[in-house]
């Protein structure tokens, strides 16, 4: 199975989500705590830039790593699975 983060990457992009969850439980904290709520839905737009930016570091990892793989070692099979796993993912996020 492909993998798409080296070590350091892995590290970096677990760092960023344990922020981005310190990120949620603070915002859970403002909604208990009856805040403003034009200040919670600028936390939870914080929130979903850095998780686009995760999503962004693991996208550019599999574009590098996986796909790059699969064109370097003339494998057409691998090429098409490769392509077809992105489309898909594509397809679901419109």
């Amino acid at each position: 199975m492909d993998r798409t983060a080296s070590g350091a990457s892995r590290t970096s992009l677990r760092n960023r989500l344990r922020r981005i969850e310190g990120q949620i439980r603070g915002v859970a904290a403002m909604v208990d705590e009856d805040r403003y709520c034009i200040d919670i839905l600028n936390q939870i737009g914080a929130v979903r830039g850095a998780l686009a930016r995760v999503e962004s570091e693991l996208l550019k990892g599999h574009l590098d790593h996986c796909i790059h793989n699969a064109i370097t070692r003339g494998d057409k099979t691998e090429q098409r699975k490769k392509a077809a796993e992105l489309i898909a993912l594509l397809e679901r996020r419109s």
